[in-house]
């Protein structure tokens, strides 16, 4: 069994002021991932369309098909392979201190009736997870994203009408009061679990008339937690899918509710730069608590570069979603498609019924594929969020630690206009090609960036951008690793020239004119090879280090020591 060497993941967590202690009092950023669609199916991560697009629908379609008995046998064996044992030591393996467990009321209620009746055998499949997490040293983040009757009124909390009944119930109220009781008073001596998500996304901005509401619940919950529960920290998300905040504004009788408490925001398809997170910083500030950013992804690979840097750099928690789903290169986990499974989405969509045995193999071979071993591993995905060699970074993602750490200008240099990116910074980006004038990071399907939508940093002489990325020893690239990563036309030289795997291998992609202008690279402050323009066209130039790569954190360093120079990204191996 794998085991974290490191003592970061000990003892029950706590929030002191900005900071997320350990048992121990040490300092740490969760850096997790969601079990996304696990104990809550959720239709987009099986390619399903609207009629599949909650577990409700999704378990109707499959009762239909095969029928009530053999219905309830997949479910069973749907929940055990989806997050199964292999599962928690790879997320452990890969440097994941965390996980966010999504969970639907309907999973641990015994029935839909309106008592608290517990699914003991579900809760035990809980508990088995849990005690995995212990085992690997991962802290487990239990998170309601289906509340009875549904919190947001969408098909993320598996809503039967499209309508947030939490809040226009009151037996949901205390339905959901009773379930944090119960999840309390089962795990109050469990110390893996890191905290509880009260809430996902309650109540987008079309149901604002509920919003005076979730202060109120929250507080209720709270209470029947600490009737049983004093020690586990609370999360609480804010409104319009964790983003709105206003709920959390101080005023007389709206202080926060528990003194041991971490707020959440999610962040999806828009600019990783720190002026889309200020408002979160300020409140941090201004309410003295930590911040932890409960969901982001399902983006391509060079968002996910600058957006998990924008995180780290400004000591903000995450939450990578998701770990698996189907047929898919922007999560780590990809379920192979099965065969026929285009049947499937055309019988929600109107077309014909499949016969139930044809309807039973393709339900067979997909949960066959949900097995770890089956998926196919998107290891450059996990690379991208830790930025963990080898690694290719966009030049625009520079770190967001402000001017004089992770970037600077050259003295008297004016602010260049703005393209709705980073303006705070006053670089200049670019678009590569064509006149768009706003950036465009919304690829919820891991879709590359459009040659109209790639960006760039153009340097001045004097100005220069710092990136931070991470090695590990077990993730360095053998020679033939290398060979094979790399397109073969055209490479032969600089394959070969690689030299010690122990070295850093770097590649620019850059603009740079005539040779009088001139790229100087440090790598921890240290110079490795300098860059000249030699045509006004974009090439991309290679760059060894001597010397041994420790694993950990390094910083590289691009300036422009001569001239000017415009650079796209950077691959660095």
């Amino acid at each position: 069994m794998i085991h974290r060497e490191d003592h970061e993941v000990s003892g029950f967590l706590y929030a002191d002021g900005h900071r997320i202690r350990n048992g121990e009092g040490r300092e740490l950023l969760l850096r997790g991932v969601g079990l996304g669609s696990w104990l809550l199916p959720e239709g987009y991560m099986w390619r399903f369309p609207e009629r599949g697009d909650r577990p409700r629908r999704i378990e109707a379609m499959i009762t239909e098909l095969i029928g009530p008995e053999d219905a309830e046998v997949f479910w069973e064996t749907y929940y055990d392979r989806y997050v199964a044992e292999a599962d928690i030591a790879r997320i452990a393996e890969e440097g994941f201190n965390s996980v966010r467990i999504p969970i639907n009321a309907r999973y641990i209620l015994g029935g839909e009736g309106d008592g608290a009746c517990w699914h003991e055998e579900h809760l035990q499949r809980l508990d088995r997870v849990i005690g995995w997490c212990r085992d690997y040293r991962i802290y487990a983040i239990l998170d309601l994203h289906g509340a009875p009757g549904g919190q947001t009124g969408t098909n993320i909390d598996d809503s039967a009408q499209d309508l947030p009944e939490l809040f226009t119930d009151e037996r949901n109220k205390q339905l959901t009061v009773a379930i944090w009781r119960m999840l309390a008073e089962r795990y109050k001596d469990e110390w893996i679990v890191a905290g509880y998500d009260l809430l996902n996304e309650p109540l987008p901005e079309w149901f604002a008339e509920h919003n005076d509401q979730v202060m109120p619940l929250y507080r209720e919950i709270i209470a029947a937690i600490r009737e049983v529960d004093a020690r586990h920290m609370i999360i609480l998300e804010g409104v319009h899918w964790a983003t709105d905040w206003s709920i959390f504004e101080e005023k007389p009788g709206n202080e926060l509710p528990d003194q041991n408490l971490m707020l959440q925001f999610h962040k999806y398809w828009n600019n990783p730069d720190t002026e889309s997170i200020q408002k979160y910083l300020d409140a941090r500030e201004q309410l003295n608590v930590p911040l932890f950013m409960g969901e982001g992804g399902e983006n391509n690979k060079d968002w996910y570069a600058g957006a998990f840097r924008l995180f780290e750099d400004h000591g903000i928690s995450w939450n990578f979603w998701t770990w698996k789903k189907l047929d898919t290169d922007n999560s780590p986990c990809s379920i192979v498609l099965p065969q026929g499974w285009h049947k499937l989405v055309s019988y929600l969509e109107g077309g014909a019924k499949p016969e139930r045995v044809e309807a039973q193999a393709i339900l067979d071979e997909y949960l066959l594929n949900l097995s770890l071993e089956h998926c196919i591993y998107h290891a450059d995905v996990v690379r991208s969020l830790f930025r963990r060699l080898p690694v290719r970074i966009p030049a625009i993602f520079y770190g967001y630690k402000g001017s004089g750490v992770s970037f600077g200008r050259a003295p008297g240099r004016q602010a260049a206009a703005g393209i709705s990116y980073r303006e705070g910074d006053g670089m200049d980006f670019r678009f590569v090609e064509g006149n768009r004038t706003a950036p465009n990071f919304q690829h919820g399907r891991g879709e590359s960036w459009q040659p109209e939508e790639r960006l760039c940093v153009e340097l001045a002489e004097g100005d220069w951008v710092a990136y931070t990325f991470t090695v590990r020893d077990s993730e360095r690239l053998s020679p033939q690793d290398w060979r094979e990563s790399l397109e073969p036309e055209g490479s032969k030289d600089w394959r070969e020239s690689r030299g010690s795997q122990d070295s850093l291998a770097l590649e620019l992609r850059v603009l740079m004119g005539g040779p009088e202008n001139e790229l100087l690279v440090k790598l921890d402050g240290q110079e490795i090879g300098r860059v000249n323009g030699c045509g006004q066209d974009w090439q991309t130039r290679r760059i060894i280090s001597g010397g041994r790569l420790e694993a950990g954190s390094h910083e590289l360093t691009v300036s422009t020591a001569a001239g000017s120079a415009t650079i796209e990204w950077l691959d660095l191996r």
